[in-house]
């Protein structure tokens, strides 16, 4: 949409972030716009022997508009052996929001497990996370 503006020759400083703006609140744009594809990387197979050992984990969102409650994340795990997963929705992302999560959801209901796969976002990278899967042994 801005290279479209620019080629017929308008500019404005907030123009990238209109642009945008309007693309995140238009329904026309969200159902006939552009996906937008990682490159082929090799995929590599993860097996799991065991079933509550090794979960995936990642963030969804932020979600727009927000839920009723306010909510506008999504946090889930998924065991990679029995394909169970659980989520639960956040209002915003912190260690101490996954932690309790894990532990809740994850440690106290199928035990520690030994391997927590996630993308390495911010969150997932805190001292408080690394402390944690240190003390337990989790790769």
């Amino acid at each position: 949409m801005k290279l479209k503006i620019k080629r017929l020759g308008y500019y404005w400083p907030t123009m990238i972030d209109d642009c945008m703006n309007t693309a995140k609140h238009c329904h026309q744009c969200q159902v006939h716009g552009v996906v937008l594809h990682q490159p082929p990387n090799m995929l590599h197979p993860t097996i799991a022997s065991w079933p509550f050992k090794s979960w995936g984990t990642n963030i969804i969102g932020p979600i727009d508009p927000p839920s009723a409650r306010g909510h506008r994340f999504i946090l889930a795990a998924t065991d990679y052996f029995s394909k169970w997963a659980e989520a639960i929705p956040l209002r915003n992302v912190t260690s101490h929001h996954i932690l309790k999560f894990f532990c809740d959801h994850i440690v106290y209901r199928f035990g520690v497990p030994r391997r927590i796969i996630s993308n390495n976002g911010s969150t997932f990278k805190s001292t408080k996370i690394n402390s944690f899967v240190r003390r337990h042994n989790i790769d």
